[in-house]
């Protein structure tokens, strides 16, 4: 794939596998806006968050060339992908990075735990536009006929006015039919959390292993700001994201006490 100056350059990734109904609608969508690089693992890599690989040499392959795109297979984490993509694999800065469709929300807290996000984020560090879209549905053969109006109207933007610096957006959708969603809401992360238990079992050779299980804790649902309030509502929530995590609201109380 020859990549001219004034090709739009789309980098993606995401956190399910290779072969993920989720990434599969997103490189076709992509593929219309410009040249696309696609940097994946063959299997899922899910909550690796911000992980990188560094006891053991990544190892890439190049899986498919052609006139619109290029697929390679990584050996490592999300967020190992966008690197390498980066800094050995691509011979400019791409104009945007897109991550997804995941299989299942990374709405509230999730988004400390999410691959998908993690590889936005990692974009937005390298100063790349960058969007990381998920579909609140777990299952292996999930519908994302729904999500496609909504990304090509967010890539458009996106490409015609790019982010400023240190900001990416977290979008995620309702798993519902596409004549059911209500239309995007620009919404705040809600406050939440996992409620983590772990169930401890046996293998078969009678030793103790555990498995981790647990629930989502909404600690405001009846805020109707908040993502995790609008995907459960029927809307597609956009969340702007930004890579400092600095208090702010909490710096002048902390030198006082200081």
């Amino acid at each position: 794939m020859k990549i001219e100056e004034n090709d739009k350059l789309i980098l993606l990734t995401n956190d399910d596998g290779l072969y993920a109904g989720g990434f599969k609608t997103l490189i076709r969508i992509m593929e219309d806006f410009g040249k696309v690089v696609v940097i994946s693992t063959t299997e899922g890599r899910s909550a690796m968050s911000q992980a990188l690989t560094v006891k053991q040499p990544l190892r890439v392959k190049l899986l498919v060339e052609d006139d619109r795109k290029r697929i390679y297979a990584c050996s490592g984490t999300p967020a190992d992908g966008i690197k390498l993509a980066v800094s050995q694999l691509l011979d400019r800065k791409p104009d945007l990075v897109v991550s997804g469709i995941n299989h299942g929300s990374n709405a509230s807290a999730s988004i400390l735990y999410s691959g998908t996000m993690a590889a936005a984020l990692e974009g937005c560090l390298y100063g790349i536009t960058s969007v990381g879209f998920s579909l609140n549905s777990y299952s292996s053969s999930a519908d994302f006929s729904g999500c496609e109006e909504y990304i090509r109207d967010i890539c458009t933007m996106l490409l015609r006015e790019p982010l400023p610096t240190g900001v990416c957006l977290n979008v995620n959708f309702p798993a519902v039919p596409a004549s059911e969603i209500k239309g995007m809401m620009v919404a705040r992360q809600a406050l939440g959390n996992w409620q983590e238990e772990f169930e401890k079992r046996k293998d078969p050779a009678g030793k103790t292993y555990y498995w981790l299980t647990g629930s989502f804790i909404n600690h405001e649902p009846e805020a109707s700001d908040t993502d995790d309030w609008a995907i459960n509502n029927g809307y597609v929530s956009v969340v702007p994201v930004t890579i400092d995590m600095t208090a702010y609201s909490f710096m002048e109380t902390l030198k006082s006490k200081l």
